[in-house]
């Protein structure tokens, strides 16, 4: 099993809003594609089924931690590469050879915000991506020791 840290804007997406989704699952992020390649082979190469993630929300006042999630659908093609009216439309990607690839996530519990400065005063997580100066991947490895840290804050 691997962990994971994955970015969402409340302007766009909030834990609140996956909660209220039938059977708790969505396509990660509903309304907005991944368009960076290093998140994008995450999914394809690294998620698997199980696998958990904290559902981080960014760009917003209080950045942090609000819930974990477990990947349930494995990566498949996101359809907005290939809507020409969408802001995410890609016309270099195909059916046949996608570049954009999305998996589905389920709630597994809403937490209460661990604020992000509250993750920089621990000296064991000062190797944690999401606390790198200029880190801006929607979606981050964690390791175990990580993971098991936060979990206990």
């Amino acid at each position: 099993m691997r962990y994971w840290l994955m970015k969402s804007e409340p302007s766009i997406f909030t834990i609140e809003e996956l909660e209220n989704t039938p059977s708790k699952t969505v396509d990660w992020i509903p309304t907005k594609g991944i368009r960076n390649y290093q998140a994008r082979n995450f999914m394809r190469d690294d998620m698997s089924l199980g696998d958990l993630a904290f559902f981080y929300q960014s760009n917003c006042e209080s950045p942090g931690i609000v819930g974990i999630m477990e990947i349930t659908k494995l990566a498949y093609p996101d359809p907005l590469q290939f809507l020409k009216d969408n802001k995410y439309y890609d016309p270099k990607s195909t059916p046949e050879n996608p570049r954009w690839l999305n998996v589905d996530v389920t709630l597994v519990k809403k937490l209460s915000l661990i604020e992000l400065k509250k993750l920089r005063n621990y000296s064991e997580l000062k190797d944690m991506m999401i606390l790198r100066k200029g880190n801006r991947l929607s979606i981050t490895p964690v390791t175990h020791d990580e993971w098991s840290i936060i979990n206990k804050i």
